[in-house]
């Protein structure tokens, strides 16, 4: 009897490794869409840009749009965690500490602060936001972030307050929060066009409007 043949070519990718290409086609992407447009860019050129073919492009991504998803989300589960641990009596801008992770809130502790605001450089990420607002595809993917976040959202602030998953009160929650997030970000992108800043500015500018935008979700509607 002979023995089997052993299997032979590239090993399988790690689920890290595919996560890893997916970021950089994201990157590589939101640069290509920032600097000629979405309407001239082909999965061709983004694949160049990284070093792999279209095919693995497509693989990924059903579409040249959605390419940018992976950067969108970043975010989500580092904000649902920083909403986990969000102390009670504090205020929320505390939990999302938004500068370099210094001081007493849960998000210093927990080390989300500086990385909620860390990763691609803000002034791409604002210009791809713009494009948003005349890219009917990106802007379909933006809001299908936001859609998704909002329940991961839910649960994080349900688990802090030891209510049950589908509770209405973390519900109504983390829709104001999730609406805030998104507009205080498009209200920065869409009034930041004209004004260039270095990478540091933008951050604290960004910083604040997050800021503004939490203390009106704390205010509530009244």
């Amino acid at each position: 009897m002979t023995a089997g043949r052993g299997r032979t070519g590239r090993p399988p990718l790690t689920e890290e490794r595919k996560a890893e290409i997916r970021l950089e086609i994201a990157h590589a992407a939101v640069r290509l869409f920032v600097t000629q447009g979405v309407a001239a860019t082909t999965g061709e050129q983004i694949g160049q840009a990284v070093g792999v073919s279209a095919r693995t492009v497509w693989r990924y991504f059903p579409s040249k749009e959605s390419c940018v998803r992976p950067l969108l989300m970043a975010g989500v589960e580092l904000i649902a965690e920083a909403l986990r641990h969000w102390r009670p009596g504090r205020p929320l801008d505390e939990a999302l500490d938004f500068d370099s992770g210094v001081g007493s809130g849960s998000g210093a502790e927990n080390g989300t602060g500086g990385r909620l605001l860390a990763g691609p450089d803000r002034a791409t990420v604002g210009a791809l936001v713009r494009l948003t607002r005349t890219e009917p595809g990106l802007r379909a993917v933006w809001l299908q972030t936001h859609d998704e976040a909002e329940p991961a959202f839910a649960r994080a602030l349900a688990e802090r307050a030891g209510l049950p998953d589908g509770d209405l009160r973390p519900a109504i929650q983390a829709a104001m929060f999730n609406g805030a997030l998104r507009a205080a970000v498009e209200h920065h992108a869409w009034h930041t066009a004209a004004i260039p800043a270095d990478p540091a500015t933008a951050r604290a500018e960004l910083a604040a409007t997050l800021r503004s935008a939490l203390a009106v979700v704390a205010e509530g509607v009244g």
